[in-house]
């Protein structure tokens, strides 16, 4: 090959690579409205606009999203990278989609580290709280009429419920619920080493970080690891990441208190992009510009980690009865953690008549309506600086 097809091929790859990168950026910028929202401008632009992939191989990439751990919409980031750019595009699509949250989320967290405890940001708390409230029921809700289908998924996710009241740890519970629904749905089949890593990943980070986070005393060390764990074990929806933080980061490490949990989702609410960025929120009250960083990137390496090893495994994984039986073990339990966080967080958000109807509202509204909750995340904090101005 002469040095000039090496240069025109260089110069494709690296075009490919800046517009996997604007697009990104935008799509991180300006989708709001959850990981269903995400996917469907995602599916507009590489399916119906550019005619990067069609819809039947935008829908496998959407189905091994399911059977990782990881946020969904960030994954298909990876996924869509990797198919039109290669492995520089599955990096660059990721990082670039996750981006503009983390951007926000650091912006947010400086204002709420400056204003959160005035009169004002305690109005506007006020009313956002029981919205946050209603988007945490709502989730649990669809989630649940998704993964509960049969009797099995019902009694996995009692069990799961009943261990987290126990105090039981989220990770365990998570995959004790996946080798429970291997075990009684599918017998393993024979998996290429290559399958083995990237099934078996999740439980190897996950355990290590587990054990790191207990020993080491260094609080931005014990951050990090912390999320990678985190990261490493997050399936089915955002929501769960505050089942996590409700027991490690609110009751066992006492890095931030209840009222900035309910914050935090606020935050993962109003902002671009995954959920997950709430993680730069809660960095940034635990170790300041260092936490957020640290936090943010922790969180989301596990992704890049999988989407890398399961890419070329996606049609095998569709197939994999194993496969699909953990991932409905493991959305049983999920339901059951959020509505175990939900429970926790409903006395700090709901505290008298006025919470109590602002919550209703926001049921409403997501229920029957289908409102985006970046608007209804605004109507809450309205609410809140009306009632101060009345009051």
């Amino acid at each position: 090959m002469t040095d000039d097809s090496l240069k025109i091929r260089r110069m494709h790859s690296d075009s490919r690579l800046l517009v996997v990168a604007w697009l990104f950026l935008k799509l991180g910028t300006i989708s709001f409205g959850g990981p269903a929202a995400h996917i469907a401008l995602m599916e507009q632009e590489v399916v119906r606009k550019r005619a990067w992939l069609d819809r039947e191989h935008f829908l496998d990439l959407l189905a091994a999203t399911n059977l990782i751990p990881g946020p969904n919409a960030t994954e298909m980031a990876m996924h869509i990278g990797y198919v039109h750019a290669g492995w520089p595009g599955l990096i660059v699509g990721g990082a670039a989609f996750i981006l503009p949250a983390f951007l926000i989320s650091l912006v947010l967290s400086w204002v709420y580290g400056r204003f959160g405890t005035l009169p004002e940001g305690q109005a506007l708390f006020y009313g956002i709280n029981p919205v946050v409230m209603a988007i945490v029921l709502v989730a649990t809700y669809r989630l649940g009429r998704t993964a509960l289908r049969d009797r099995l998924s019902m009694l996995l996710s009692g069990l799961a419920l009943a261990a987290a009241l126990l105090d039981v740890d989220e990770a365990l519970i998570l995959l004790t619920a996946g080798v429970a629904g291997i075990l009684a749905q599918a017998v393993p089949g024979w998996l290429s080493k290559r399958a083995r890593v990237a099934l078996l990943a999740p439980l190897v980070i996950g355990p290590v970080a587990t054990l790191q986070c207990t020993a080491l005393d260094g609080r931005l060390i014990r951050l990090g690891l912390y999320f990678l764990k985190v990261g490493s074990l997050l399936f089915g929806s955002g929501m769960v990441l505050f089942a996590f933080i409700q027991r490690d980061v609110v009751t066992r490490y006492q890095w931030l208190s209840q009222q900035q949990l309910i914050d935090a989702i606020a935050v993962g609410q109003m902002t671009p992009g995954p959920v997950l960025s709430s993680a730069t929120f809660i960095g940034y009250l635990v170790s300041g510009w260092a936490g957020a960083i640290v936090a943010t990137a922790a969180v989301f390496l596990p992704s890049f980690v999988i989407v890398s090893l399961v890419g070329p495994l996606i049609p095998r994984m569709r197939k994999s009865p194993t496969a699909q039986a953990f991932l409905r073990g493991v959305n049983a339990a999920v339901v059951a953690l959020i509505l175990y966080v939900s429970l926790a967080l409903f006395r700090s958000a709901i505290v008298d008549i006025w919470t109590a109807l602002i919550m209703g509202i926001g049921l409403v509204a997501l229920l029957f309506i289908r409102i985006d909750t970046f608007w209804l995340v605004l109507f809450g904090a309205g609410a809140g600086l009306v009632r101060m101005l009345l009051t």
